[in-house]
């Protein structure tokens, strides 16, 4: 069994001494009430933090523009926060967004797409796609370049980065320039080892798993279509650069890194790392844990490297 860093450990330690009930024996509303009451770190200033409502497929998708300066086009990143499509927003994904446009010089859009069980599958993945189109279509308005757009998210949001992308390719629209996929949910394989391993967690549990699972599916037959599992596309070809990072205490450790795999053996330039000690969620945990000060100035020097690679 792996052994958490230093960090990981103090964190773990109290979780488990706060008593906070599982996941799956709450309800929706209270996980919600609860993520919303965690402290989340607090985020860097900004030039500029704008609210946007995009076009969305059964209506208007609420959005936040970061922009870390006014004064000159940036790369833009389309974010999609984490929480299994039933839980996050716009706040969890606060931090995260503030930080990766202050290290990448990005300006970042942050997309607040529709969450089970209030909207079942595929509502996440298609608001996903709209706002990735709507950001590359209208990224002169955000004083941002359209040509170097890119997707990323973490765990759910990996999931909704990825499918964005091969929806791109499979209805011909837009493609973004590359993908940050973050311990990105790309399979839905319970039989793989990490889930075995790893399945009480910490943080992420496969109980859990199975939780969120049935409050966005309606039919275990909706597994199999890719926007679910985008490990089951058509093919991966064609598709833009990828970094995947994955933790290594984490059950969904393995879907990740077999969709890195996936995407490297279809000839796309993919880019893999995994941060050893850590938990599922680390990436957005702020600066009270240096893996994720590493992992955060990782993916931005990545994101610097896409915007600057000639196409």
């Amino acid at each position: 069994m792996p052994e958490f860093d230093e960090d990981a450990a103090r964190i773990v330690a109290v979780l488990s001494a706060s008593g906070l009930p599982p996941i799956e024996s709450q309800t929706p509303a209270q996980i919600r009430a609860a993520y919303r009451n965690f402290p989340h770190p607090q985020g860097r200033d900004m030039a500029e933090i704008r609210a946007i409502d995009i076009p969305g497929p059964l209506g208007p998708i609420p959005a936040r523009l970061y922009r870390p300066s006014v004064e000159t086009a940036r790369p833009l990143l389309v974010w999609y926060h984490g929480g299994g499509m039933v839980i996050g927003d716009l706040e969890s994904a606060d931090w995260v967004c503030r930080e990766l446009a202050h290290l990448a010089d990005t300006a970042v859009l942050s997309i607040d797409y529709r969450l089970g069980p209030e909207h079942k599958f595929p509502a996440a993945v298609e608001d996903a796609h709209a706002g990735a189109q709507f950001a590359i279509a209208h990224a002169a308005d955000f004083g941002a370049d359209p040509g170097r757009v890119v997707v990323g998210g973490d765990s759910a949001g990996g999931t909704c980065a990825a499918v964005a992308c091969i929806l791109a390719r499979e209805r011909g629209g837009a493609m973004p320039r590359a993908q940050l996929l973050v311990y990105p949910g790309t399979d839905r394989d319970l039989t793989r080892p990490s889930v075995t391993e790893f399945a009480n967690g910490p943080v992420l549990t496969k109980a859990a798993m199975l939780w969120f699972r049935g409050h966005y599916h309606s039919d275990l037959a909706e597994l199999q279509d890719y926007r679910a599992n985008p490990a089951l596309a058509p093919h991966h070809r064609g598709l833009p650069p990828a970094f995947v990072l994955t933790a290594e205490i984490d059950p969904i450790r393995d879907a990740g890194e077999n969709y890195g795999n996936l995407l490297a053996h279809a000839g796309v330039m993919t880019t893999m790392k995994r941060y050893n000690g850590v938990f599922h969620g680390f990436f957005t945990m702020g600066p009270i844990m240096r893996k994720t000060t590493e992992a955060v100035a990782d993916a931005a020097a990545w994101l610097r490297v896409q915007n600057e690679v000639e196409t």
